[in-house]
């Protein structure tokens, strides 16, 4: 079993920056790859980032591609979302997630475990 908690969302203002942290407890060597989600109300969860465990390979969804860095700590077990430059329609719940591939998928099917999630607002 794993666990993720994440933490570090709260409400900003258009513009403004947040990192988003995630750590991993339990069995972290059945994890891989980790990635973030996130679902804005009334909407279906998506993609936004993922990191395999290496750090080297990264993945990103269109939208947030040279705003958004995703890293890692393995020594810490944690995961980090760097958010730059935030809009309001990026407020949403953000989710952390891992698998244990090795790819770092875009696909929420590919994921196995998955944190309760951590609110962003992005007010304009």
């Amino acid at each position: 079993q794993v666990q993720l908690v994440e933490s570090g969302g709260g409400l900003v203002q258009a513009g403004a920056s947040l990192r988003l942290s995630c750590a991993a407890s339990g069995r972290t060597d059945s994890i891989l790859t980790m990635g973030w989600f996130r679902q804005a109300p009334g909407e279906q969860r998506e993609f936004v980032a993922a990191i395999h465990k290496g750090g080297i390979i990264t993945n990103y969804a269109d939208p947030v591609k040279g705003r958004f860095t995703i890293s890692r700590d393995n020594g810490k077990n944690t995961v980090y979302l760097q958010m730059n430059s935030l809009k309001p329609e990026e407020t949403a719940v953000y989710y952390c997630t891992g698998r244990l591939g090795t790819i770092a998928s875009d696909k929420q099917s590919h994921y196995g475990c998955w944190g309760q999630g951590t609110p962003v607002t992005v007010s304009s």
